[in-house]
């Protein structure tokens, strides 16, 4: 009998990202990072100057982090434990966007804090890959957890019979998100994962 399916993100779900992002901005390079901008594009700025960082660079600052400051990034509250209370009743795999050649360095880190799932990697619109991951391990059900509404909505267009949870769990952005919920792109909005455990599990397990 096969099978429940979790796939989860892994930055701002699993792992802070853009706290530790920043921080290593301000400390290696002089740049500032507003998290309330609501607007990545124009959330860089050099100190000093003010002018912002063009696209161009916003890409390559996240390059050199991802390349070698992934260690700055530590779990969000309770994430490690809810992944390994899912673990005990599904599949639980990570769908995180970055490039190919660091699925590696992704599965390592996530291991180094307990975390031991398989990684896919993505670019763009994540509902054709997860598409493709429910195809591989025709689970009985799926369950998405995402913190970004596009995702949502990518995913509802493209395997609507997804369980989709939006979780932002950096406290910094999660209010400048918008809400895959209220979008009708999620079944819930939940950025905490001691309200978000029971309400995977209950889901998990076919109880609710």
């Amino acid at each position: 009998m096969s099978r429940a399916l979790v796939v989860t993100d892994c930055d701002e779900v699993l792992l802070h990202m853009v706290a530790p992002f920043r921080d290593w901005l301000a400390q290696d390079h002089g740049i500032a990072f507003d998290l309330a901008s609501g607007d990545f594009a124009r959330a860089l700025s050099y100190v000093g100057t003010g002018e912002i960082v063009d696209q161009a660079g916003v890409w390559r600052y996240l390059g050199l982090f991802f390349d070698a400051q992934m260690p700055r990034q530590m779990p969000i509250a309770g994430s490690v434990a809810a992944v390994h209370a899912l673990a005990g009743h599904a599949d639980v795999v990570i769908l995180t966007n970055l490039q190919d050649h660091r699925r590696q360095a992704r599965s390592e880190q996530l291991a180094a804090h307990g975390i031991h799932a398989r990684v896919f990697t993505n670019q763009g619109p994540k509902g054709p890959a997860l598409a493709r991951i429910i195809a591989e391990y025709a689970p009985s059900h799926t369950i998405f957890i995402d913190d970004l509404p596009q995702h949502h909505q990518s995913a509802a267009e493209v395997t609507p019979d997804v369980t989709r949870l939006h979780l932002c769990g950096e406290p910094g952005i999660a209010a400048h998100i918008a809400c895959a919920y209220a979008a009708g792109h999620a079944h819930a909005r939940i950025d905490d994962w001691a309200s978000a455990t029971p309400w995977l599990l209950a889901r998990v397990k076919g109880t609710a």
